[in-house]
């Protein structure tokens, strides 16, 4: 349905397909995204910008580069909280990404935010067990959390549904913090994630999910607050230790 390879730029190839109902353009990323509507059926479609902008941190180049290994870690692991990748088109402007569009709200808006907190605490457990269970996938295939914050979560009040996106900077296998302080919100970042040098792995994951919780869910049950406790002091040794003591005392609360 989707060519591997277009001759013109992106905005213009995605105008001649079908209707843009939407476009994305933050100027800190560079990235610059489209929602597009074609034969009855909504995308997402992602690309690097414009090769020319000097605004964004990242050069084109390597906003190119986090595109591809979107790419790769979307092709890793097939999850329904993730959009589906259908194709990826090679353009003059570098790849665009097509996915599935998914509605909801950001999260990362402080309205949304808190309208979500304000959610039955069993309606916010519920997401962060999708959450929780994504990275359990991703976890056990080598994926590090990178800049992993509320504006990567889209809710949608009516379905109840979560959707998980823009994971662009996500690392395969344990590395070193070359930047110091590294992209993303505080409210989420691990200690590591401050610290030039410092080994960012399994215990990154399970440190940045607990602040995920904490976040959203103003009062957690004790049972859950006492994991999330550990998981940001003394810290669990891995992800799925930290995921294991949480799934035991969700089942407790259960109960």
């Amino acid at each position: 349905m989707f060519p591997g390879e277009i001759d013109v730029l992106p905005a213009t190839y995605l105008d001649q397909l079908g209707t843009i109902f939407a476009r994305f353009a933050p100027r800190d990323s560079g990235n610059v995204s489209y929602g597009v509507e074609f034969g009855g059926t909504r995308y997402f479609v992602k690309t690097a910008g414009d090769p020319a902008a000097t605004e964004p941190y990242l050069g084109f180049d390597d906003r190119v580069d986090l595109l591809r290994n979107a790419v790769e870690l979307a092709r890793s692991v097939n999850h329904p909280v993730l959009p589906t990748l259908h194709a990826v088109i090679e353009s003059p402007a570098g790849p665009l990404l097509v996915y599935d569009w998914r509605d909801g709200d950001l999260l990362g808006d402080p309205v949304t935010r808190e309208r979500f907190q304000a959610l039955p605490t069993a309606e916010i457990l519920a997401a962060l067990a999708t959450i929780y269970d994504l990275h359990a996938a991703l976890d056990a295939l080598g994926w590090v959390e990178c800049d992993f914050y509320d504006s990567a979560l889209l809710y949608d009040f009516q379905t109840r549904g979560l959707t998980v996106f823009d994971l662009d900077t996500y690392h395969r296998g344990p590395h070193h913090n070359t930047m110091g302080e590294m992209f993303g919100s505080s409210r989420f970042m691990a200690p590591e994630q401050h610290v030039l040098g410092a080994p960012l792995d399994t215990r990154t994951n399970a440190y940045v999910m607990a602040r995920v919780a904490l976040v959203f869910l103003p009062e957690p049950p004790p049972a859950l607050h006492a994991v999330l406790l550990e998981a940001t002091t003394t810290r669990f040794p891995s992800y799925q230790a930290f995921y294991d003591a949480w799934l035991t005392a969700s089942s407790t609360i259960a109960e």
